[in-house]
């Protein structure tokens, strides 16, 4: 069974990250969340937002690291990916989107 709820990380939560939870929310059956792992961040990462989540993306590993440090606990069973995405897109940035789908949805099909 494909995970249903996914949480995607970055570090302000305005670009990468939401762009993530705009194009997979409601795309079959997915709930998608997004937050930023810096104290900054426009809607900040919770334990109660890790909780929820089937399966964690952090857009870098100074994501997954920040997290894995925080949220060691809330972590232990959950699917923590890093998909190596670099803070150079734009918020709904073309070629972001294109890597977003490309990467997350080989994920997905690689855990169904």
């Amino acid at each position: 069974m494909t995970p249903k709820k996914l949480l995607f990380l970055c570090s302000q939560n305005k670009r990468r990250s939401l762009t993530a939870e705009r194009i997979f929310q409601g795309i079959d059956g997915i709930e998608a969340r997004s937050a930023g792992t810096e104290t900054n961040a426009r809607v900040k990462v919770t334990p109660g937002l890790i909780g929820w989540a089937d399966i964690i993306f952090g857009m870098e590993k100074k994501h997954i690291r920040r997290i894995q440090e925080k949220y060691a606990s809330e972590l232990s069973s959950k699917q923590v990916i890093c998909l190596h995405i670099p803070d150079d897109y734009e918020y709904m940035d073309e070629t972001l989107v294109e890597l977003l789908e490309s990467s997350v949805d080989i994920t997905l099909k690689e855990i169904k």
